[in-house]
């Protein structure tokens, strides 16, 4: 029986492209349905075309239907993709930054952790569980590969209100960061082995080894050290060229392991890097601060100009991905094995992090779905690191789960990089501003801000 994948933010045509090419590009999938939905009926249309296209390009027998309403979408599918940004770039993730700016905070990227974390949570979780609840009606056995942020903030509140919805949070960081340290040591990451453990964007390689002809294998971390102390670490980074991977070199020679998100991302987890008046941190750690606003204005200028290139050219350039969908519905439809890095309510998969909290570990994927498998002995330094992450999306999850509004505050409170910067006062006035700014895309029992002074 032909299989089917709803894919439901379809107007994120880019990564759109990506994922399906990749899937397409396995035989046990070249059949499948592509049910792509979005609110956006012309970015939907352009996702349509690009789908085609790949269809085309590679000659398989896989097929295509756009819908705006999500149900139709849902309905009998097998997979479920989500990769939708609720409030857009414009206006709701200008605003992450403006309003936390007038109050001397600065982010780079302000969608997984912090102010604009929390802020993306409430508009983000509530549309994920209608998800929930539309394939619980239509598609009850679907397996939901969730990639939007913030992926533990959503990856938690989904298990608690849904549990039994068959789920994955899926991230290339960890996968992106193995491909950077090997090209930061000049070796081929075929020969490299590795284990990370921890929680999205915080996860840490607690190994990392090169294949030894003969001898096993060897760590490289003695390697990595010496090479990163004597200045011999390419720059700028394989992913970004606006930031140097300084931070997480860093974090590594304080820490002993390094972490498997981008230095850009990492510097807004902690206090250490992004201070108000602290110039010379951020020019010493190239911490480029509004990354991810001017990413964004660079993505859609990139994409217009791809668009148009693509309409006129007769076939598309098919290249596979580094992420991690289209080998979980391949070992999924195959019952071949494949191991990936998911994340997923942990109930026992890392013992020292709280039970419910999402955890990224090693998952075992075949006929039977995934098997997310344990990780122990995290050295208790990196463990307490991401208890101040995990503090922050707990209370942001307890707030949508129990509808209690006081803990957006507490949320913000704890949050590492916010309490930092500001006091009390200053939190409760940001928090009240970004509340009302947010108004028209978050949940009806927030109403209005609760202004202390």
């Amino acid at each position: 029986m032909r299989k089917k994948i709803a894919f439901i933010g379809a107007g994120s045509t880019v990564f759109m492209k990506n994922i399906i090419g990749d899937v397409l590009l396995h035989r046990a999938l070249e059949n499948i349905h592509i049910s792509l939905m979005d609110i956006d009926a012309t970015r939907l249309a352009e996702s349509e075309f690009i789908a085609k296209k790949i269809i085309k390009t590679l000659d398989v027998g896989a097929t295509v239907s756009t819908h705006l309403n999500q149900r139709e979408a849902l309905a009998g599918a097998d997979f479920v993709i989500v990769a939708f940004q609720i409030g857009g770039y414009d206006p709701c993730t200008i605003t992450d930054f403006e309003i936390p700016k007038k109050f001397g905070l600065r982010q780079t990227i302000a969608d997984t952790l912090g102010v604009g974390g929390i802020m993306r949570g409430l508009r983000t979780v509530p549309h994920l569980w209608l998800v929930c609840e539309d394939m619980l009606e239509v598609c009850p056995d679907a397996l939901l590969l969730q990639y939007v942020n913030p992926m533990a903030i959503n990856t938690w509140a989904i298990a608690e209100k849904y549990p039994d919805i068959k789920q994955v949070g899926l991230c290339h960081s960890v996968q992106g960061t193995a491909l950077e340290l090997a090209h930061d040591l000049d070796l081929d990451i075929e020969q490299i082995r590795y284990q990370a453990g921890g929680i999205n964007h915080m996860a840490f390689f607690l190994s990392f080894e090169e294949k030894m002809m003969g001898e096993g294998y060897r760590d490289l971390y003695p390697k990595l050290r010496k090479k990163h102390l004597a200045e011999e670490i390419p720059k700028p980074s394989l992913w970004n060229e606006r930031c140097p991977n300084n931070v997480r070199y860093e974090m590594m020679l304080r820490l002993g392991y390094f972490v498997t998100e981008s230095s850009e991302h990492f510097a807004e987890y902690t206090p250490y890097f992004i201070k108000d008046g602290r110039e010379d941190i951020i020019e010493k750690f190239g911490i480029p601060l509004d990354e991810y606003p001017k990413r964004c204005v660079e993505q859609i200028a990139d994409w217009e100009r791809e668009i148009s290139v693509l309409r006129e050219a007769d076939e598309i350039d098919v290249k596979k991905s580094n992420e991690y969908a289209a080998t979980i519905m391949n070992a999924m439809v195959t019952g071949k094995p494949a191991v990936i890095y998911g994340n997923v309510p942990n109930h026992g998969y890392i013992e020292q992090l709280p039970h419910g909290c999402a955890v990224e570990v090693p998952c075992l994927v075949d006929a039977n779905g995934i098997k997310p498998t344990s990780v122990a002995d995290i050295p208790p330094h990196l463990i307490a690191l991401m208890r101040t992450n995990i503090n922050v999306q707990e209370l942001t999850v307890a707030a949508l789960i129990k509808q209690n509004k006081e803990h957006i505050y507490h949320a913000a409170m704890l949050d590492p990089h916010t309490a930092g910067e500001l006091d009390l006062e200053q939190i409760w006035q940001l928090v009240d501003e970004l509340l009302e700014a947010h108004c028209d895309w978050l949940p009806a029992w927030i109403g209005a801000p609760n202004n202390l002074s």
